[in-house]
């Protein structure tokens, strides 16, 4: 297959789970891929196993010039990006006595900022290279609100407004933006993610993960290929009349 031939793709948070998903299924369509996740030694191993024309790249999203320096050694080698996947992305949960400033900027500088600024870093390239592809990663968690986790819902709400907001403005470049919200998706997060419901909705380690898979209309949680599938389409040629729109990777859990 071969509907990202010739494209250069950067994505973030690559070395695993989506993000490395992604990777590959770029790959396999024939992108040259940047593996770029501040887990240097994951993503030159994500990296070798893609062979010659992926390449690691160190980048904290959170660092400015970490993402400047990224990019450019992905402009450096390739010539330019054209594809760009917005994946970096982190989840905390807490209730409202317990929010702290830490983890508010935490959450915001990378699931936020770091969208932002990794945009900010490649459109001029893009511009130039007379157009270009952005997929960012929000959820459905970004469709809704849910109890505990006041701050990673407003984060990815948040994706998906700066989705909206910027194909507009990057419309005439022939840069098109948009986003996936996948649903719950059985990644290593998981566990992190299942641990903190254990604490704070008092069930037992592997329940949360259980239900949320149950509670799903297709009846199973997802898995990072599904994602990784639409993250291609969007980066295609298919998509070129497609623009500031949040696709559901979800199994029917949101209906929009």
């Amino acid at each position: 297959m071969s509907r990202l031939q010739g494209k250069v793709a950067l994505v973030t948070g690559g070395a695993r789970g989506i993000g490395g998903a992604i990777c590959r299924a770029y790959a396999a369509e024939g992108a040259k891929v940047a593996v770029a996740d501040r887990l240097i030694e994951d993503a030159q191993e994500a990296a070798s196993a893609l062979g010659e024309n992926a390449m690691a790249v160190a980048m904290d999203v959170t660092d400015l010039d970490a993402i400047a320096e990224g990019v450019a050694a992905v402009e450096e080698k390739w010539g330019g990006v054209d594809v760009l996947v917005n994946n970096a992305g982190i989840f905390n949960m807490a209730p409202i006595e317990e929010v702290t400033v830490d983890d508010y900027r935490r959450q915001y500088d990378v699931n936020v900022a770091g969208t932002i600024f990794a945009i900010q870093a490649v459109v001029p390239g893009m511009k130039k290279r007379g157009g270009g592809a952005i997929i960012n990663l929000s959820s459905q968690a970004g469709r809704r609100g849910e109890p505990n986790i006041t701050l990673y819902c407003s984060t990815k709400a948040a994706v998906i407004s700066i989705t909206q907001s910027l194909a507009l403005e990057l419309a005439k470049d022939k840069i098109r933006v948009n986003a996936i919200a996948p649903g719950v998706i059985d990644t290593p997060m998981w566990a992190h993610v299942d641990a903190l419901f254990a604490k704070y909705e008092n069930k037992a380690v592997g329940q949360k993960r259980r239900e949320v898979g149950e509670a799903v209309p297709l009846g199973y949680m997802g898995a990072p290929d599904d994602v990784a599938e639409p993250a291609v389409f969007l980066a295609s040629e298919g998509a070129r009349y497609i623009t500031a729109q949040t696709l559901n990777v979800d199994g029917g859990n949101w209906m929009s």
